[in-house]
C-alpha cells in the first residue's frame, strides 16, 4: 500500500499547508432584501428520456416529475457540449468552449483548468452579496487557483472530477468492471483501459481531503446532507445564496444506497436513477421548508447518456440517431447528434414560474448564466461576449421564444420543402457565396 499512499500524498499535498488561505464557511448578518436565491442542479450523463414526464417508459423520477408538475418543463433544452468539462465550463461562464478555452475534458493529471481570465457565475454573484456554495463534481481543474474555492465558491464539498477517475474500495457497477484499490504492497492487476487504479478517489471539503478513497455507497447521502445544511445555514444568515450541485448521477459507476426508494429489484441504472431522484427531492424539500417563495431551482443535465456503457447508459428518448446507429456509431454523449446534447430541464419557483407548463422554447445551458445574473440584479462582465440569453420571459410565461434556430446541412441536391415550421433549401436556392443547405425558420409559425 506504500506506493499508493505516496501517490495519494502527491495529489493531496497541493491543497494543504501554506499554499492557500484558510477558507471558512462563514455567514454574516446582512439583510437579504428581495434578491432571490438560486439552486442549480446538474445531472451527469442523464438522457432526455430518463425524465418520466419526457418519456412514458421511465417510471423512476417521481420527485422530478412532481417538480415539473409544480413548475416548467423544457423539451427543447440543450447542453453547450456533449461531454463533461466543456459543458460545465459553459454553464459557469455563459460562453462556448471556443471562447472560454475548455474544449476537452480535464484528466486527473491535468495541471490546469478553466482559464483564470474567465469570470464564473459564482464570482459575479459573490460580488453582488451572495453566499456561494458548490456540492459535487467540479471537473474544471483541481490544482492551485483552479480549485472551486478560488473560482468564486465560498464553500465546496465534492469530488474534483468524475467519480470513475480514481480507485475506491467500493467500485460499484461499471462496464467494463473496474477493480477496487489494491491492498497491501501488491501492485494492481492489469486494469481495463478506462479504469484508474494509480490514485485513490479523493473527497474534498473546501481545501482538505476528508475521505480517500471515497466510499461511493455513501456519497449520495453525504451530498444530500451537505446541500441541505448549506441551504439551511444560508437561509438563517438572511443573505441570498447560490448553490450549484454537480451530481455524480447518472455517470458510472453505480451503487445502491438507502436514498434510492422503490423496488429492490431492477437494473443498476434504474436504481441509480431513483437514488438521484431522491437526492433532488431532499434538496427541493429543504428549499420548500426554508425559502420556498424566494428560491429559483433549475435542474438540467451536462450531456446525453454514455451509450458505450450499454445497459448502464440512459435513454435518449426518441432522439435515437437512426442513421448514425445503423453505421455502428453512437447518437449520444461525445457526439453532436441530438441525443448527445438535448437534455432534460425543469424550472421551479413557486409564485414566479407558472405551474405545469411545458415550454418548447429553444434554450441552452448557456442561458443559465445571463438569466441568473439578470434575476440577481447583477451585471454581466463587460469585457467579453456571451453566447447565452436572458430567458426570464420564457421562465415567467411571457414568451415561448428562445434562441433563433440556425444550422447547415450536408450539401446535396434537394428541392425546397416544408419540414414542420422550417423550410429546407438546397444549395441551388442560395445566392453565390451563401452557406449551402441553410435551414430557414418561418417566423410566421410557432416553434
Amino acid at each position: 500500500m506504500a506506493w499508493l499512499s505516496l501517490k495519494v500524498l502527491l495529489v493531496g499535498v497541493s491543497f494543504l499547508g501554506c499554499l492557500y488561505p484558510l477558507v471558512d464557511f462563514f455567514f454574516s448578518g446582512e439583510t437579504r432584501g428581495q434578491k432571490p436565491n438560486f439552486v442549480i442542479i446538474l445531472a451527469d450523463d442523464m438522457g432526455w428520456g430518463d425524465l418520466g414526464t419526457n418519456w412514458a417508459e421511465t417510471k423512476d423520477t417521481v420527485n422530478l416529475d412532481k417538480m415539473a408538475a409544480e413548475g416548467m418543463r423544457f423539451v427543447d433544452f440543450h447542453a453547450a457540449a456533449s461531454t463533461c468539462s466543456p459543458s460545465r465550463a459553459s454553464l459557469l461562464t455563459g460562453r462556448l468552449g471556443l471562447r472560454n478555452g475548455v474544449t476537452h475534458n480535464f484528466a486527473v493529471t491535468s495541471v490546469g483548468g478553466l482559464p483564470l481570465n474567465e469570470t464564473t457565475l459564482a464570482e459575479v454573484l459573490r460580488e453582488a452579496g451572495y453566499i456561494t456554495g458548490m456540492i459535487g463534481k467540479w471537473h474544471l481543474g483541481h490544482h492551485s487557483s483552479y480549485h472551486p474555492n478560488f473560482r468564486g465558491f465560498d464553500y465546496y464539498f465534492g469530488i474534483p472530477y468524475s467519480h470513475d477517475m480514481g480507485c475506491t474500495d467500493t467500485p460499484g457497477y461499471n462496464h467494463p468492471p473496474c477493480p477496487a484499490c489494491p491492498r497491501g504492497d501488491r501492485p494492481p492487476r492489469s486494469p481495463e483501459r478506462d479504469c484508474h487504479t494509480d490514485v485513490a478517489l479523493p473527497l474534498y471539503e473546501n481545501l482538505n481531503i476528508v475521505e480517500q478513497p471515497v466510499n461511493l455507497s455513501g456519497l449520495a447521502q453525504k451530498y444530500a446532507e451537505k446541500a441541505t445544511q448549506f441551504i439551511q445555514r444560508a437561509s438563517t444568515s438572511r443573505r441570498p445564496f447560490l448553490l450549484y450541485v454537480g451530481l455524480a448521477h447518472m455517470h458510472v459507476p453505480f451503487t445502491r444506497t438507502p436514498l434510492a426508494a422503490g423496488p429492490q429489484d431492477g437494473t443498476p441504472y434504474a436504481s441509480g436513477l431513483r437514488e438521484m431522484d431522491s437526492l433532488v427531492g431532499h434538496i427541493k424539500d429543504r428549499v420548500d421548508r426554508t425559502a420556498k417563495e424566494n428560491t429559483f431551482l433549475w435542474f438540467t443535465g451536462d450531456n446525453g447518456p454514455w451509450a458505450q456503457k450499454c445497459e448502464l447508459a440512459g435513454s435518449v428518448g426518441p432522439f435515437t440517431g437512426l442513421w448514425q446507429a445503423q453505421q455502428g456509431g453512437s447518437p449520444a454523449k461525445q457526439t453532436t447528434w441530438e441525443g448527445g446534447h438535448r437534455v432534460p430541464a425543469v424550472a421551479y419557483w413557486p409564485g414566479r414560474v407558472p405551474i405545469n407548463v411545458t415550454s418548447t422554447a429553444l434554450l441552452s445551458v448557456l442561458d443559465i448564466f445571463p438569466t441568473v445574473v439578470a434575476l440577481a440584479g447583477a451585471g454581466l462582465p463587460p469585457d467579453r461576449r456571451f453566447d447565452g440569453l436572458d430567458a426570464s420571459n420564457v421562465l415567467f410565461g411571457r414568451s415561448q421564444t428562445g434562441h433563433r434556430p440556425h444550422g447547415n446541412f450536408e450539401s446535396r441536391a434537394v428541392s425546397p420543402q416544408q419540414w414542420g415550421s422550417w423550410t429546407v433549401r438546397s444549395p441551388t436556392d442560395c445566392p453565390s457565396g451563401a452557406l449551402q443547405g441553410l435551414l430557414h425558420h418561418r417566423w410566421s409559425q410557432s416553434l
